[in-house]
């Protein structure tokens, strides 16, 4: 049995120890925010936080994983309330979607580590593929998100999702605590 934490939650996964940290995070936990896109660690649509590294959870298995620390799109904030969920949805820089969950990881990443990057360090970090092309309108809600990190600019709240975690932890096993 693979033991780790998934947002804040201690939880076990009884499946084959190679399973990708994707399909556990999907399939097993129905945190399906996380994306499938490519499957070889190409795109970022799965990206997730692992011990404050974005990682691409379809080319790390639940074994590599055990002991660690992952942070999805649903544990990022459960109201909505990060900066850049706050910004994404305000400044509307979603397209079709597929790719803003991992994209937000990414960005959360980046502004932990730097609230206050560049353009050169947001195309460095930000390598994951949105057909869309929302590039432009990335860059600057990633750099409005920094604003808003760092007090200097406040963004208008959106509506939080109307299911608590304890909501969904009571209609998803895996997130139950042990």
């Amino acid at each position: 049995m693979t033991k780790f934490t998934v947002n804040d939650r201690p939880v076990q996964y009884r499946m084959d120890p190679d399973t990708p940290l994707l399909w556990a995070l999907r399939d097993a936990s129905n945190l399906t925010g996380t994306k499938y896109g490519c499957g070889t660690g190409h795109c970022g649509a799965c990206t997730v936080d692992i011990d404050g590294q974005a990682v691409r959870s379809c080319q790390v298995t639940i074994r590599e994983t055990e002991g660690r620390f992952v942070t999805t799109i649903e544990g990022l904030s459960p109201d909505r309330g990060h900066p850049l969920q706050q910004v994404f949805a305000a400044d509307n820089v979603s397209q079709c979607g597929y790719c803003i969950p991992g994209m937000i990881m990414t960005a959360a990443v980046l502004l932990k580590r730097n609230a206050d990057p560049g353009d050169e360090e947001i195309d460095a970090a930000i390598t994951n593929i949105c057909r869309c092309g929302i590039y432009p309108r990335l860059r600057a809600a990633i750099k409005r998100a920094g604003k808003v990190l760092r007090g200097e600019e406040q963004v208008e709240a959106a509506p939080p999702p109307g299911v608590t975690p304890e909501d969904a932890a009571r209609a998803v096993p895996a997130l139950r605590r042990p």
